[in-house]
């Protein structure tokens, strides 16, 4: 089993009488469903249904004051406490951005010899495994406690992408991308049934219609590793944009029909001239549905 700090996740944390219904009416995920030892994936909209923040939620346990804890980027830890502070409005709620203090560590490849605290298997992938929230100077003692070898956070990358699961502000832009571009409702991160939040309808349209015509999807590189937000083409024609990789695997956002009908008829896709291959053609059909846990 492997482990890694990561150093570019912060953590937020909700708490109060009305910590639950406050994050309930605000995100994509159904916050009812979270508890100790259980983690969501979710995201906080625009009223426009596009990302703003994305996350794991979980809930910590009475010992270490109860209340909820989002796993979210480092750079957008604090924006997410004050755009959470400005909708709660009168409700009982505390936000604070505790990235100071609490760290992430994730563990893939085995089961944990044993289950700290604060410690939630990740929601949306069982490929990448466990997420554990301590501070860094504990991840190595939080490693040698779950059996694993720790190592560095770009081994944890790599292996992220080769399981296909997209980061945000690598593999789409935050404020620019819908849920569906970004997998979400394929990774679990979108709740259908729960009810209203933030750029609901918008999404709901969306899966109800099936108007998602972008999405990430995974690519085999011939060489090099282009940078993330480079124009992926088809001869002269843009067809979508590149992600993060490493080695010879990456993600790249593509306009589904448009690099299917590259591919048909025989015209690679390129970044930067160099060639790329969809790992799965599969991932190009528009008719792909969701799996929300």
């Amino acid at each position: 089993m492997k482990a890694a700090f990561l150093p570019d996740r912060g953590v937020v944390k909700v708490s109060g009488d009305d910590a639950r219904n406050f994050l309930n009416g605000l995100v994509t995920t159904d916050v009812t469903k979270v508890e100790p030892g259980l983690g969501r994936f979710g995201a906080l909209l625009t009223p426009q249904g596009k990302i703003t923040f994305d996350f794991l939620i979980t809930e910590a346990q009475a010992g270490h004051g109860g209340g909820f804890l989002i796993d979210c980027p480092l750079p957008l830890a604090q924006p997410l406490a004050t755009k959470l502070g400005f909708y709660k409005l009168r409700a009982k709620v505390t936000v604070e951005n505790l990235s100071g203090k609490l760290g992430v560590l994730a563990a893939w490849d085995g089961e944990p010899a044993m289950h700290p605290d604060l410690t939630f298997a990740d929601p949306r992938s069982d490929k990448l495994g466990w997420r554990i929230l301590a501070p860094e100077e504990l991840a190595a003692r939080a490693a040698n406690v779950i059996g694993a070898e720790l190592v560095e956070s770009a081994d944890y990358e790599a292996h992220r992408i080769a399981a296909g699961v997209p980061s945000g502000g690598l593999d789409f832009t935050f404020g620019d991308a819908f849920p569906h571009e970004a997998n979400m409702d394929r990774l679990h991160g979108v709740d259908f049934d729960k009810g209203c939040y933030v750029g609901q309808e918008v999404v709901s349209r969306m899966e109800h219609r099936g108007t998602a015509r972008s999405r990430i999807v995974r690519v085999r590189l011939d060489n090099g590793a282009p940078e993330p937000g480079a124009a992926v083409v088809a001869g002269e024609k843009s067809v979508g944009t590149m992600g993060s990789s490493a080695a010879d695997q990456g993600l790249a956002l593509l306009r589904l029909d448009r690099a299917a009908d590259a591919i048909e008829a025989g015209i690679p896709l390129t970044v930067g001239g160099v060639p790329i291959h969809v790992a799965e053609p599969d991932d190009l059909k528009l008719s792909a549905k969701n799996t929300v846990a």
